[in-house]
């Protein structure tokens, strides 16, 4: 079986925003940790900017905005941003799987997370699944395929604010048929918890010096 022998792992949030300043305050709202100062950079083919926070060993959130200084690209670009509403509120709307070989994984996926593409920002060099029309796969709620080409992971090049992934909820109608897809694609978790729920919804508890707060 595909599952037997692939193996993935969270990599990382994905928070979109109509701003980089609205999504990192509204991170800070959030959970009681400054995402400042920024720390992250341009994505020149799909004109997006983001910014970082490490949320352990491996594992990070992303705030990721339009580039207004950017060139509209001639692609669609990633994460639904070309579908955000100038006025649309930061919210988490992603999250993204590493695993060692990629287009096998995309592969072995019941649910279709994308094409596999290059992509480089920095000394950072990965690959990553990207939907033609860049929409979310399963509204977000079934990860986007990433391989780290480029060492160390970006987690590690992050400061250690003393925030820590504890639990990543996602709710979707389409629950049963995620949760195969990531069987097939070698993905077990024990901080992943996948429910059936009339509309889907991602939603994150981090472990802070505050105590534990919810991302969403």
């Amino acid at each position: 079986m595909p599952g037997a022998t692939l193996h993935t792992e969270p990599d990382h949030l994905v928070v979109t925003a109509a701003t980089l300043e609205a999504g990192m305050n509204w991170v800070a709202e959030m959970i009681g940790v400054s995402m400042a100062p920024r720390i992250g950079g341009e994505h020149l083919r799909l004109g997006t900017h983001n910014a970082l926070m490490s949320l352990g060993p491996g594992f990070y959130l992303e705030v990721i905005a339009v580039n207004p200084a950017a060139p509209r690209p001639s692609r669609a670009r990633w994460f639904g941003m070309d579908a955000l509403a100038p006025d649309a509120p930061p919210r988490v709307a992603h999250w993204v799987a590493r695993t060692g070989d990629i287009h096998a994984a995309a592969q072995a996926a019941t649910i279709n997370p994308g094409i596999v593409e290059e992509m480089s920002r920095g000394s950072l060099q990965w690959l990553i699944t990207i939907a033609a029309d860049g929409a979310l796969p399963c509204d977000g709620a079934m990860p986007s395929l990433i391989q780290w080409q480029s060492e160390p992971h970006p987690a590690a090049a992050l400061p250690d604010l003393g925030c820590r992934l504890v639990q990543l909820n996602v709710v979707h109608p389409q629950a049963p048929a995620i949760r195969a897809s990531l069987h097939a694609i070698g993905l077990q978790e024990e901080r992943l918890i996948l429910r059936d729920a009339a509309a889907p919804k991602i939603t994150a508890s981090i472990m802070t010096p505050q105590g534990l707060k919810t991302l969403g």
